[in-house]
């Protein structure tokens, strides 16, 4: 006869296996518009099958830290100068130009930043934002971060808008 404790993570385990399966059930047949606005023939939006890697959100735990005045004009991964002041990030992984949410576990402060570099060069950590965006994420040094992939590939102006709230600091 198993244990109590045994027999719960037993019974949790799978009750939470079924609940996946469920939830992939039914994201099957889901359908999105291509584009926000995008018109069909009748007008309407134009609907594509989500296929699973879209149904699938991309996030990671770890730690964060900032850069700034010392990488301040050298050229990053993405062949841009590096600006302090802009909404950016480095990231090892993620595509160049990828726009992703990171949030400040501490305080729960989030902001939208746009991967311009690769890094960061210390393995326990999973991202180096800029300056302005560790400003607003309310940190120094380090914190722990969640990143959520956002848009993979921006609009020039979705990058646009997310220079507005570091332009008023400088």
């Amino acid at each position: 006869m198993r244990p109590i404790a045994s027999h719960f993570r037993f019974t949790l385990r799978y009750s939470l296996y079924a609940g996946a399966l469920l939830l992939l059930a039914n994201g099957v047949s889901s359908s999105v518009s291509a584009k926000p606005g995008s018109p069909g023939q009748d007008g309407s939006s134009v609907k594509q099958p989500l296929s699973f890697q879209h149904r699938m959100r991309w996030f990671q735990f770890g730690r964060a830290s900032w850069y700034g005045d010392s990488f301040q004009g050298e050229t990053t991964a993405s062949g841009e100068a590096f600006d302090m002041y802009q909404m950016t990030c480095a990231h090892r992984s993620l595509p160049l130009g990828a726009l992703i949410r990171v949030t400040n576990l501490r305080n729960h402060r989030s902001v939208v930043v746009r991967v311009n570099d690769r890094g960061p060069m210390v393995p326990s950590r999973i991202v180096d934002v800029s300056y302005a965006a560790a400003k607003l994420l309310g940190f120094r040094g380090m914190t722990r971060v969640r990143l959520d992939l956002i848009d993979p590939s921006p609009t020039p102006e979705e990058v646009a808008r997310l220079s507005w709230p570091a332009q008023t600091g400088r």
